[in-house]
């Protein structure tokens, strides 16, 4: 294997061999890389190992290195939010047994843009986070870019922890809602359908977030058992399938026939879509700048086609089809001027 004959892949085997490296996830941590990554995967794969959260791991690892050198005054805030807020929480998801990519994606922004705060408080102002007024957050909101909203879960933490009980900031609301045009949402189902410009596993992908409103995140973690081959072709995102039209259907029969990866994750992985390690799915991400890179908003195409299944059907049953809350359902039903406000099935209360 080509895999073997890299030096990191060499060494790692070598100190696996020899019991210099511990056959644990902890002896595994202490060579941290791709090499090592993709053979703990293949040894949770084959129970050598048991099964562990990925993502947690780095995040703990990240965090030390984030607050690594940082002013006392800033690093204990900082630390204090960290620890006892997001990694707990992360932790938590975790033990659920859930993904926490997404999570600690947000996590590190969250954590990231409070370091700014802080840093900017200390050396601005000569201010800590216990001595912080509303007027030192106002202004740090008003002279930057958005992203510094993300703060706001380091002030609602601050409050419950009594750090600084007397700043607040609200929720951030989006000015615009990203959106294809019909004739754009079908431009791309066309593409996408007979075209080239991408591979088969991306382009379903793509389908599924324009045909179905599915996310990402549940688009890479549908599963073979997902998809029934009968007359029509169902897949299920909900509580029940839902049709899938040809020729979209012949694609996905493709797919199932050529999932990528199968060298790597074995031809008995249960993932539609695999991924480059044993046992896992592609990351959203992936997908989402592939996606992006032709030219496909995600997010638009997934607010296109939400809107349109809840002008089609009564927004219960999109919702409870296609793996949503009633109440994004009826919100995206109203944000395309129909508001089914007298279906039998609506339990959601006006405000």
């Amino acid at each position: 294997m080509v895999w073997k004959r890299s030096p990191k892949v060499i060494a790692l085997l070598s100190g696996l061999g020899d019991g210099t490296i511990a056959a644990t996830h902890e002896g595994l941590d202490t060579l941290p890389g791709r090499a090592t990554e993709h053979l703990r995967a293949l040894m949770q794969h084959h129970q050598l190992l048991p099964p562990r959260d990925r993502w947690l791991p780095r995040f703990e690892q990240w965090i030390e290195m984030k607050l690594d050198g940082l002013p006392a005054e800033v690093a204990r805030p900082a630390r204090h939010f960290a620890t006892w807020h997001q990694l707990r929480r992360i932790r938590e998801i975790a033990d659920d047994g859930h993904d926490t990519q997404p999570s600690a994606r947000s996590a590190k922004q969250e954590i990231t843009e409070t370091i700014k705060f802080l840093t900017w408080l200390h050396q601005t102002h000569a201010r800590t986070i216990a001595s912080c007024t509303q007027y030192d957050v106002d202004q740090w909101i008003a002279t930057g870019p958005t992203t510094r909203h993300a703060i706001r879960t380091f002030l609602v933490v601050c409050k419950r922890d009594k750090l600084n009980t007397t700043v607040a900031l609200g929720h951030r609301a989006a000015r615009t809602s990203p959106e294809l045009t019909q004739d754009q949402r079908i431009a791309w189902i066309g593409e996408l359908v007979t075209g080239t410009s991408e591979t088969l596993s991306y382009r379903v992908a793509g389908i599924l977030i324009l045909l179905y409103a599915q996310p990402l995140k549940a688009v890479v973690r549908l599963r073979r058992e997902a998809v029934l081959d009968g007359v029509p072709m169902t897949i299920a995102f909900g509580t029940h399938p839902v049709d899938v039209p040809e020729p979209f259907a012949d694609l996905v029969r493709q797919l199932l026939r050529h999932r990528t990866n199968l060298r790597i994750t074995g031809e008995d992985t249960p993932w539609l879509f695999p991924g480059r390690h044993a046992d896992t799915h592609m990351f959203p991400d992936t997908v989402m700048h592939r996606l992006r890179k032709i030219g496909m908003s995600n997010l638009g195409a997934r607010n296109s086609a939400l809107n349109d299944l809840v002008i089609e059907c009564p927004p219960p049953i999109v919702a409870d089809a296609l793996g949503y809350s009633h109440q994004v359902a009826f919100h995206h039903a109203e944000l395309a001027g129909e508001t089914w406000a007298r279906y039998a099935g609506r339990t959601i209360r006006q405000p």
